[in-house]
C-alpha cells in the first residue's frame, strides 16, 4: 500500500512496485490514477489524515506499507496503531532531521553563523534535532524517533531525501533557471561562485530504494540522494543544455548581494552531501539515474506548467510562499549595472 500515491515520488514508487510484481494499492485524497502505472494497480480514495479512513484503506492488512506523506509523530502513531495489520513499513524522511556538532540545523540557517557544517560525506550516524513540534524538522524527527523506538512493531526504513526533483513536484528548484532561460534573460548572478551544493535526490531514485526497502524490511534510517551533488553552476549548466541556451553566469564570493540577487534554491556557503554507502550495504541499492540525465522530464514539466506565459506564482504557488520572490529581474538589473559602473 502507498499513501500519498498521486504525489512526486508516489507516482513513480507505485509503478516501480508494481513492475517488481507487488499487488499495489494506491492511496491518495482523490484516488486518482497515474497513466503510466500498471492496469492492475488498485486506485483508493482516502484522506491520510482521517484515522478510520486510512485505517479502511488498510483493510485486512498488507505486507508493506510505504508512506510519502507522514509529516510528525502523529502519524508515526497512526501507522503504529495498524502495525498489526502492517508487515513492514518505509516512510520517506528528509536531511534536514539532522543536525552538525554546534547544534545548528536548517532551523537556524536564518540566523548569524546559523548554517550547519555537516561532515562530506554526511553519514546517518550524524546526531538528529531534538523532536518538537515548532518545524518541519522538529515534527519529522520525531516521525522518526517514535517509528525506530517500536521497531519491534513495526519494522520501518526511513528515507531521509535531499533535494527533490522530478515532475509533479510543487517547488521545483529548477524553475529558477527554466524560467530565467524562457524569459530570455542573458545573464544570472550566483552567489557563493556558484560552488554551492546541495544533495539533490530524483524520484526515480528514491523509488528505487522504496522499492529494495519493501523487499528487506528493517529498521533503519538511510539517506536518499543521487550519485552525485552537482554545483549550482553545473547546474544550471546543465538545464542550459536541455534548454540549448547558453547564458552568462555572474558570479559573487559570499552570499548574495542583495535580498533577490543571485540567491538560488541550492545556494549555501557550505556543502550538504549526503554519504549513500550504507544503503548500498544494506539493499544492494545502486542508483538508477543521474542528475542531469534526468533532466529533461523535469524541465519539459515546468515548461508546461508555464505555458501560456501563466504566472510562475499561480503555476507553483507553494514555490512562492517557501521561497518568495526569485525572478526580481529590475533588481539583478540595478544590481549588474552598478557592477559595471
Amino acid at each position: 500500500m502507498v499513501i500519498g500515491a498521486t504525489g512526486q515520488i508516489g507516482r513513480v514508487a507505485v509503478g516501480a512496485l508494481a513492475r517488481d510484481g507487488w499487488a499495489v494499492t494506491a492511496v491518495s485524497r482523490g484516488g486518482d490514477r497515474d497513466d503510466d502505472w500498471p492496469e492492475d494497480v488498485r486506485a483508493v480514495p482516502a484522506d491520510r489524515g482521517d484515522d478510520a479512513a486510512l485505517a479502511a484503506a488498510v483493510g485486512d492488512g498488507c505486507d508493506a506499507l510505504v508512506d510519502m506523506v507522514a509529516y510528525g509523530p502523529e502519524h508515526a502513531r497512526q501507522l503504529l496503531a495498524l502495525a498489526d495489520r502492517i508487515g513492514s513499513a518505509v516512510v520517506v524522511s528528509s536531511i534536514s532531521v539532522y543536525e552538525d556538532d554546534n547544534g545548528r540545523t536548517f532551523d537556524t540557517q536564518a540566523e548569524p553563523d546559523g548554517f550547519p557544517e555537516y561532515p562530506v560525506p554526511l553519514p546517518e550516524s550524524q546526531r538528529t534535532i531534538r523532536p518538537a513540534d515548532t518545524s518541519y524538522s522538529t515534527r519529522k524527527a520525531g516521525l522518526e524517533q517514535e517509528l525506530l523506538a517500536a521497531a519491534d512493531r513495526l519494522p520501518t526504513t526511513l528515507l531521509r531525501a535531499g533535494a527533490i526533483h522530478g515532475p509533479h513536484c510543487r517547488t521545483p528548484r529548477e524553475l529558477y533557471f527554466v524560467k530565467r532561460n524562457l524569459d530570455g534573460r542573458p545573464r544570472r548572478v550566483l552567489a557563493y561562485g556558484g560552488a554551492s551544493r546541495f544533495h539533490p535526490a530524483s524520484v526515480h531514485n528514491i523509488a528505487e530504494l522504496i522499492r529494495l526497502a519493501a523487499a528487506r524490511p528493517g529498521a533503519r534510517a538511510l539517506n536518499a540522494v543521487d550519485p552525485d551533488a552537482p554545483t549550482v553552476a553545473e547546474i544550471a549548466a546543465a538545464i542550459d543544455t536541455v534548454m540549448g541556451v547558453e547564458p552568462e553566469n555572474v558570479l559573487v564570493d559570499g552570499p548574495a548581494p542583495a535580498p533577490t540577487v543571485g540567491d538560488t534554491p541550492w545556494s549555501v556557503p557550505v556543502p550538504v552531501v549526503c554519504d549513500m554507502s550504507a544503503a548500498e550495504r544494506e539493499l544492494g541499492y545502486r542508483p538508477v539515474v543521474r542528475y542531469a540525465e534526468s533532466l529533461p522530464e523535469t524541465v519539459a514539466w515546468i515548461e508546461a506548467r508555464l505555458a501560456g506565459e501563466r504566472d510562475w506564482r499561480e503555476a507553483y504557488p507553494k514555490m512562492f510562499a517557501t521561497y518568495g520572490e526569485l525572478f526580481d529581474y529590475a533588481a539583478e538589473d540595478t544590481w549588474l549595472a552598478g557592477r559595471q559602473a
